[in-house]
């Protein structure tokens, strides 16, 4: 997973412009099917917040790879969204920094419903990416707005461990995300509520909560 990896989602929830790949992880219990319910644990969190995100498929192991070769290791690309518990992860006061247990959660991590080709997609870089709650658009953006591009991010990450077939980038969120709104105007997601995220060649994931 990257972290504050578009640069007007960096400005909405004022932190530092980073100057390296901000990389946490998911685990499997956290993986959701299109048209899944993300079952919300309102004993352990109330903020509840969407994070539309291009997904990279790894196709090739990958290690020491360079920035040139990277996306031919890439298999293909598919929507997904980055579900996030805000309380949680800012429970300890700082800007994010307990991104595990706030992001963690069973089926916090939507994907699909398609798995696209690399060939197919073509540049990453130049993707319309959306997201809609209850029909009501609430992020739109353009993966061009990422500050650490695929290709980057795979020759990073794969400097400090092996990528393997079928692992999964989640390459951060863009703008309009709930908690880059002043405190006043958060009305944070609740159970009953639909999400639909769309990636420009990928098609739409939608989920709803529970």
């Amino acid at each position: 997973m990257l972290g504050f990896n578009y640069r007007k989602h960096v400005m909405e929830v004022k932190v530092p412009m980073p100057t390296a790949p901000v990389l946490f992880n998911k685990y499997n219990n956290s993986l959701l099917a299109h048209r899944g319910t993300i079952r919300l644990p309102t004993k352990a969190a109330k903020k509840f917040d969407y994070e539309v995100e291009l997904q990279v498929i790894m196709g090739k192991t990958a290690r020491d790879v360079s920035e040139a070769d990277a996306l031919s290791y890439v298999f293909g690309y598919a929507t997904g969204n980055d579900f996030s518990a805000r309380d949680l992860q800012l429970r300890d006061g700082r800007s994010g920094s307990q991104f595990m247990i706030g992001k963690t959660p069973d089926g916090f991590f939507p994907v699909g419903p398609y798995l696209v080709g690399a060939d197919i997609v073509g540049d990453p870089q130049k993707l319309a990416i959306e997201c809609r709650v209850n029909g009501e658009q609430r992020q739109s953006s353009n993966t061009s707005d990422m500050i650490f591009p695929v290709a980057q991010i795979i020759a990073y990450a794969s400097s400090i461990f092996t990528l393997k077939p079928g692992d999964i980038f989640s390459t951060g969120t863009p703008e309009g995300v709930i908690l880059g709104k002043p405190e006043a105007e958060q009305v944070w997601l609740k159970a009953g509520d639909e999400v639909a995220c769309s990636v420009e060649k990928l098609g739409e994931l939608s989920f709803n909560l529970a």
